[in-house]
């Protein structure tokens, strides 16, 4: 999952890096594949966990998304500079030691680990409307 600096990155943040992070990349990267899009997901956690989250993984391999390799991983400040947008479902742009202006809140994202499907589809409609937004530049 990590950027192809041929491309413009979105860095999608979560604090363990094992929900709602790697489902809003392995979504935006299929889409933006889909549509001949320049840009390329990223993600990473402020406090990573050790692996995927076990919910997360079943519904993304539902789909067709192979996460089994991926590890979630910390944030680094080459990951801040180098992304053209950031994008946080629970990372402050104070702990990122960033202005509130460089990071996208979507706070109304629930805990996956209370309501995995509503989580999931938050996600989705979010991922949809960025794709949107980025097709018209």
């Amino acid at each position: 999952m990590r950027a192809n600096t041929l491309n413009h990155t979105i860095l999608f943040l979560c604090p363990h890096n094992a929900a709602k992070s790697v489902i809003a990349a392995a979504y935006f990267n299929q889409l933006a594949q889909q549509l001949g899009l320049p840009f390329v997901a990223d993600s990473a956690g402020t406090e990573p966990s050790d692996v995927v989250s076990p919910v997360v993984a079943e519904i993304l391999t539902a789909e067709g998304f192979d996460v089994s390799h991926y590890i979630p991983r910390l944030v680094t400040r080459d990951d801040l500079q180098s992304a053209e947008r950031i994008i946080s479902m629970g990372c402050t742009a104070e702990e990122l030691q960033l202005t509130t202006e460089r990071v996208e809140l979507w706070q109304d994202v629930p805990m996956v680990s209370q309501q995995p499907e509503q989580a999931h589809e938050t996600i989705r409609t979010h991922v949809r409307q960025l794709i949107a937004e980025l097709e018209v530049r």
